[in-house]
């Protein structure tokens, strides 16, 4: 059997973790564990996204929250997707059955509506493509016009996690407000020597 590498921890807050664990668990080693530096095929989401999720839930009013994630776990870093196996991905966001790629498809209209996400139209209907926007940003937003359904608590607690993991998103100016106007262009100035033109 292979032996994977062990991952050398750089952090000492990452070397006590690893001490506290071996204590704990004395009959695991690293074979047991699934890690990304020693593993493919994982995604690079935000450690708020459980609950990012719950906050999805809450503001659709419906489970969209498996739908998103899965969106986010077929995304690379330009957080595009294109839904060419819809009927795959809607199962494995939790919709299987007849109705499933029906139910799949108005969660994502759901989450289009409350701006997480923007669809395109193409080949696999009109949610061929999607386009994940910075949640962060979102939910900052729906928090500012009030949005029914975004309960106040979660929000503290997303920007008190936020600040836990150094995430200064909730900070970021704000991608959709209005560009300033341009300033006032100045009179020219007269040029020496040059006769007045009187007014008419």
């Amino acid at each position: 059997m292979a032996i994977l590498p062990t991952v050398k921890p750089k952090k000492k807050i990452a070397q006590k973790q690893l001490e506290l664990r071996g204590q704990l668990f004395p009959h695991i080693t690293d074979a047991h564990l699934w890690h990304r530096k020693t593993h493919d095929g994982y995604a690079s989401v935000p450690r708020t996204m459980p609950l990012i999720m719950s906050i999805l839930d809450d503001l659709a009013g419906q489970p969209v929250g498996g739908a998103y994630l899965e969106l986010w776990c077929r995304s690379f870093d330009e957080a595009f997707v294109t839904l060419a196996k819809p009927r795959e991905i809607a199962f494995h966001s939790g919709f299987g059955g007849q109705r499933g790629e029906a139910t799949w498809r108005q969660r994502l209209k759901a989450l289009a509506e409350l701006g997480f996400i923007e669809l395109v139209a193409g080949p696999s209907g009109p949610c061929s493509y999607a386009l994940i926007l910075n949640p962060y940003l979102v939910i900052r937003r729906l928090h500012s016009t009030k949005m029914t359904g975004l309960r106040e608590d979660k929000f503290n607690a997303l920007l008190e996690r936020a600040g836990e993991i150094g995430a200064s998103d909730m900070n970021l100016p704000n991608p959709w407000a209005p560009p300033p106007p341009p300033p006032p262009m100045a009179a020219p100035l007269a040029v020496a020597g040059a006769p007045l033109v009187p007014p008419v």
